[in-house]
């Protein structure tokens, strides 16, 4: 992974610093909260409904076992002994005091970690695939593409005050596991015809509330032309962004009001000026960055170790879990596991000091250090031998985080909603425990397949509930949370937005809704159908009937 130089350390060394000046003013009198808000939020610092809420990046969502290990630290020393991973693939903590604050961020520092550009009218986090690096069906590594506008994006003079967030994602492989479709700019490694390595570029995605999918404007960029061309479509959105209405300024609104057509056209013509300046990614400087990327020491012997048909055998759980947690690694004798924190007993994407530690500690004993965090709220160790996941998935199991669902009706994507945001209208949290529940049965899980099941407090989407195969939106009605259900949202290759079902449900009932929702896609599918192809199959009308059939 990327590893920090000395003007990378000094500048986050220097942001602490200034933050902690900031701080004690505010904490004197001196400065208004008016005046400390823009303050806090260039520094991840959000005020929620009952504390600040600090964001942690986590570039790419790849982290170093000491970088883990701090964030458990973290969360022990600074908050309630817990985090949460969110769907940028970063990590919060819900309730870090003001003046301990400049000291978390002075922690998070000496890990080469902060909390810059997670907040604000600024290019946020950037996402990526998961698996990069590992997936058999890559093409290219995206990680150094990633961190290269990682690195351009940081501190980035005319983008520090956009019309509103923006956000990139990247993927790598055929298929799409970084949801590249609902994001600002999406960026797919694709080959030409004559074999040459590019980006195809794809703008104006994105949930909310006006949730659209994005537009291809250009099929294929070289390599070289990277920052150059989506500096160019920064400058099209920044000049001519609505800085006037919030609830228009996103790049998706301009891409929209212009068409596509002509968006990519003053793109292009803006391109054509600075395509060939500074901005141009040589092939040094894509190697340099790509050597903090390179393969660990994989065991060219690990094919040949014996161990683990055996425990798949004389283990139950441990298969279950194998199937449905483990996936395969381009590597012959290696495997990803996919760490679940989906279990009964705690949030959607929530870990424990204890778990983080854990995590670490299992990250440099079965996989060369190396912890990631997914836009679906888990955490993959991508290396792993296959001879050793019977005594990992043991270690994992012991510290509740084997919970073998991934891509389950359970495991579901949610954001923290009433209980902690002050802008969600619903809780999400307990009708996820309700839910989670309800369908707790693992075989009942495993009939029903994979279900993409995903809500959000609030219309702002933070829980993604518009790519949902069911989403769930909550909702103030009469001062009461009600809840809005949707089918055949999908964020991968086949992206779509869900439709509404119908009337607002009370939060009472909306377990017994998705019941019936399933129980429509259990009578009407056929071989190998997921509930999302057979809502596009037979439509909208057979579950709003069973839904509201009461009614």
């Amino acid at each position: 992974m990327y590893a920090y130089n000395e003007v990378d350390q000094r500048i986050v060394d220097e942001r602490v610093a200034q933050f902690r000046g900031q701080v004690e003013r505010r904490l004197a009198g001196e400065l208004s909260e008016d005046e400390f808000r823009p303050l806090r939020l260039m520094n991840g610092l959000y005020l929620q409904r009952h504390a600040y809420m600090l964001r942690v990046a986590i570039p790419y969502g790849l982290l170093s076992s000491a970088q883990v290990r701090m964030l458990g630290h973290i969360a022990r020393k600074y908050d309630r002994g817990y985090g949460h991973i969110t769907t940028r693939q970063n990590i919060q903590y819900n309730w870090p005091k003001l003046a301990e604050v400049p000291d978390l961020l002075a922690d998070l520092a000496s890990v080469e970690m902060h909390a810059i550009q997670t907040s604000g009218n600024c290019i946020r986090n950037i996402s990526c695939d998961q698996l990069a690096g590992v997936a058999a069906d890559e093409i290219e590594d995206p990680r150094p593409y990633a961190e290269i506008m990682r690195q351009w994006s940081t501190f980035h003079p005319e983008f520090s005050f956009l019309p509103r967030k923006f956000k990139i994602a990247f993927t790598g492989a055929k298929r799409d596991r970084a949801a590249v479709l609902v994001h600002d700019i999406g960026i797919r490694i694709v080959e030409n015809d004559a074999g040459e390595v590019g980006f195809q570029v794809i703008v104006g995605g994105g949930l909310g509330r006006t949730p659209i999918i994005g537009e291809v404007i250009r099929e294929f960029l070289p390599r070289e032309h990277l920052l150059s061309y989506c500096e160019a479509i920064l400058r099209v959105y920044n000049l001519g962004g609505d800085r006037e209405n919030k609830f228009k300024a996103r790049i998706k609104i301009q891409v929209k009001t212009l068409g596509p057509q002509e968006f990519a056209r003053l793109v292009e013509e803006e391109w054509e000026r600075i395509k060939d300046s500074v901005l141009a990614v040589t092939p040094e400087e894509i190697a340099r960055v790509a050597k903090f990327f390179e393969p660990p020491p994989y065991d060219p012997a690990a094919a040949d170790e014996p161990g683990f048909d055996d425990a798949i055998a004389s283990n139950p759980a441990f298969a279950r879990w194998a199937q449905h947690n483990v996936s395969g690694h381009k590597v012959p004798g290696y495997a990803v596991a996919h760490v679940s924190l989906k279990h009964p007993a705690r949030p959607p994407g929530d870990i424990t000091a204890d778990q983080l530690e854990l995590v670490a500690d299992l990250a440099d004993s079965f996989s060369f250090g190396e912890v990631r965090t997914t836009h679906e709220q888990n955490i993959v160790l991508a290396d792993v031998k296959q001879s050793d996941l019977f005594a990992l998935w043991q270690r994992l199991d012991e510290s509740e985080l084997a919970t073998p669902n991934i891509g389950k009706i359970t495991d579901m994507i949610c954001c923290p909603g009433l209980d902690f945001c002050a802008l969600a209208n619903a809780g999400s949290i307990s009708v996820a425990k309700q839910l989670t529940e309800r369908f707790e049965d693992l075989d009942r899980q495993y009939d029903l397949g994979e279900l993409k099941l995903k809500m959000s407090g609030c219309i702002n989407a933070c829980g993604h509930h518009h790519v949902g195969h069911i989403g769930i939106l909550g909702i103030n009605k009469n001062d009461e949370e009600w809840y809005q259900i949707m089918l055949g949202g999908s964020a991968e290759d086949d992206a779509s937005l869900g439709k509404w079902l119908g009337p607002a449900i009370p939060q009472h009932g909306v377990t017994d809704a998705v019941e019936k929702i399933v129980g429509v896609y259990v009578a009407q599918r056929e071989e190998g159908e997921r509930l999302l192809d057979v809502y596009r199959r037979i439509g909208r009308s057979p579950f709003k009937e069973a839904v509201y059939e009461s009614d």
